[in-house]
């Protein structure tokens, strides 16, 4: 299988997402104390219910969790790991699933997956997003302790956490300066990989599933972007775009042009995502590219059925027993 290399930081931001997502597609909130019910408004569809996409799902997607299914396991897990620290005598709130959730259901990311696809939204924020639906970039809270750290991870915390916007940025399990974690913890011996590790065990996770579909999404994009129809739709769109003053070779450049200023949501810039979308229409680019991304996806799935079916079995038993976690 050859997979084409991005040719610009914007591709390149979308293919890394693809990736990135399916490590953790809940959203991280700091230590909740409140213990309302969670607000589902703001969760992504399953299914894109407004913009270009509207109703779109490529075949791929089958295999991947939704946003709520996630959350139904993150739920689990955070339950599972508040109970094995308590073992060990620490009394911890952790985060809780669901309350920032992220722009798209799964790693798929269709919504953005051919650039900008939102009229409404454009408007408003160009190529930016409302704030609500950032939060699950921002970092965990802090204010874990250096041994409830090592309790939770099996890692010693460490000295520095990445900064906000920084892949993995303050997260407890991406330190680069962390260290294996003390062997036992009041006479107890510490999980291997901690109580989050353990947790994962008990439901069966299997966390190269998600990012073994997340690859042949991956490769199913770059390898659309050399198809012929694609390439004459963007060439199109990229011709109208030019007609509106505007110049850009694809829509991951017109995402770049649209970020350079700022947000992507100066005036500039919405004007700019207005004349994308439009011109996405116009050529019937969104129609063209998911056409051939869907008959490579297809090819995939059939090269890949018996690892792929393997990875839906697993899906079902791990959600299955995350339900079963009360």
């Amino acid at each position: 299988m050859r997979v084409l290399k991005p040719t610009t930081a914007a591709a390149a931001v979308m293919l890394a997402a693809i990736s990135l997502a399916a490590c953790s597609s809940s959203g991280r909130s700091g230590p909740a104390k409140d213990q309302t019910p969670v607000d589902r408004s703001n969760w992504p569809a399953a299914t894109p219910a407004s913009g270009l996409v509207k109703g779109l799902e490529l075949p791929l997607e089958a295999y991947m969790s939704s946003y709520a299914d996630q959350v139904t396991v993150d739920t689990a897990l955070r339950t599972l790991q508040t109970r094995c620290m308590a073992e060990y005598g620490l009394t911890v709130d952790l985060p809780r699933p669901g309350v920032n959730p992220p722009p798209h259901s799964n790693a798929m990311s269709i919504e953005a997956r051919y650039g900008i696809t939102d009229r409404p939204r454009a408007e408003k924020y160009g190529y930016g997003l409302p704030k609500e639906l950032t939060r699950s970039t921002e970092p965990v809270d802090k204010g874990l302790s250096g041994v409830e750290v090592e309790v939770l991870t099996g890692r010693t915390k460490p000295e520095f956490l990445p900064p906000e916007g920084a892949e993995g940025g303050g997260s407890y399990f991406t330190g680069a300066d962390s260290e294996p974690a003390r062997a036992e913890y009041q006479g107890k011996k510490l999980h291997e990989g901690g109580c989050a590790g353990w947790s994962k065990r008990q439901l069966k996770l299997n966390e190269s599933d998600a990012g073994h579909v997340s690859q042949l999404a991956s490769a199913s994009l770059s390898e659309s972007r050399s198809r012929k129809p694609v390439k004459k739709a963007i060439t199109d769109w990229s011709a109208c775009m030019k007609k509106q003053g505007r110049s850009a070779a694809d829509p991951y450049r017109a995402m770049e042009q649209g970020y350079a200023n700022g947000d992507g949501a100066t005036e500039d810039a919405i004007e700019l995502a207005l004349d994308d979308i439009d011109c996405k229409e116009r050529t019937r680019l969104i129609e063209v590219w998911f056409k051939e991304e869907s008959a490579i996806q297809k090819r995939l799935i059939k090269e890949n059925k018996h690892q792929l079916a393997a990875v839906k079995t697993r899906m079902s038993e791990v959600l299955a027993a995350a339900k079963a976690v009360k």
